[in-house]
């Protein structure tokens, strides 16, 4: 699996021959090789031209744009991997027709349920008493019925992730007050961790929606509307607990993380450079860490499940095989 590479240096990003040259605003030189790269992520204020955005579409990498607060600002895509117009019809026909959206939505919020009670395990009986909240989720994963429309799908969702929120409090150290999610700008260190996580995950996604023949804006949970991906939305809720999560409660319950890694900034609490960078490399490292598939019998990057689930999810639109969502089984 190809590389991410994260750029926090404020300058210009340039082609310089068959590689990408970042100029430093101190006039520093650095070459990155762009040939191992899957995706660019700009974090600082970086200028970049045409002559730029055409060798990354010819060598296949996307670049990802972070603005104020270090939220997702958007992507410059390469052209797709694969182009298939019956997959783009058979996409837009599941999601106009309820009875085959419904099953998707559910499926995905199953999914994410799982996921999320899998952390909760993990950490009921590690100095943490969770058996209710447990509970609570396994009683939302009930509650999803087949006739529930998208609104009523998402309420569910709603009410687990709260109760999964909940434990926040619990395994995050002193100092860490969660107290409910809130963004928009995030108003504490722990949703401030939560927003730059997510947003990695849903860029990563978007990247692997690129390798397929599926439209990133036609999606079956989230409602498409302008200006987002809202496929990698659907399917960034499976990968949060997993790829965001686990991050933050490592990052900080190890102390590589501290109250002086978040800065004060128009009333939002944002990480400072050294923040995204030390929750940046921690990111990259968990996505390369491998675990044995089941299916494929060989093991696999955790970057690697993001690219397997949009292939199941294709399989489904094109055969009518089940779809059967990422919930965590290790």
């Amino acid at each position: 699996m190809n590389d991410n590479y994260h750029v926090f240096t404020d300058g210009r990003l340039e082609r310089h021959n068959d590689t990408v040259r970042l100029v430093t605003e101190e006039g520093e030189k650095k070459y990155l090789p762009i040939e191992n790269a899957e995706g660019l992520f700009l974090h600082g204020q970086i200028d970049f031209n045409t002559r730029l955005i055409s060798f990354l579409n010819d060598s296949g990498v996307a670049m990802h744009v972070f603005g104020w607060n270090d939220y997702y600002a958007g992507s410059i895509m390469p052209e797709r991997g694969q182009t298939s117009g019956r997959t783009l019809v058979e996409q837009v026909r599941a999601y106009d027709n309820p009875e085959r959206r419904r099953p998707i939505a559910r499926k995905i919020i199953q999914g994410s349920i799982h996921n999320m009670r899998a952390n909760v395990k993990y950490y009921d009986g590690r100095g943490h008493e969770f058996g209710d909240v447990i509970t609570r989720l396994e009683a939302q994963s009930a509650a999803l019925d087949s006739e529930m429309d998208t609104n009523e799908l998402m309420g569910v969702e709603a009410t687990a992730r709260r109760a999964y929120y909940s434990i926040f409090d619990n395994v995050l150290p002193e100092g860490f007050v969660f107290a409910g999610r809130q963004y928009n700008p995030p108003n504490n260190e722990v949703n401030s961790l939560i927003s730059f996580g997510n947003s990695l995950v849903y860029a990563n996604v978007v990247s692997a929606i690129r390798a397929t023949a599926l439209d990133p804006a036609v999606s079956f949970l989230h409602e498409p509307g302008e200006r987002r991906y809202s496929l990698a939305l659907d399917i960034a809720d499976l990968f949060k607990p997993l790829l965001a999560d686990r991050v933050i409660f490592r990052l900080v319950n190890r102390n590589q993380l501290g109250l002086d890694d978040f800065e004060e900034d128009l009333n939002a609490c944002l990480l400072n450079e050294s923040g995204r960078k030390t929750f940046s490399k921690a990111f990259e490292e968990t996505l390369d860490e491998t675990i044995e598939h089941p299916r494929l019998n060989r093991k696999v990057s955790y970057q690697y499940l993001l690219r397997i689930e949009v292939y199941k999810l294709k399989k489904h639109l094109l055969t009518g095989e089940e779809y059967v969502p990422f919930e965590r089984w290790w």
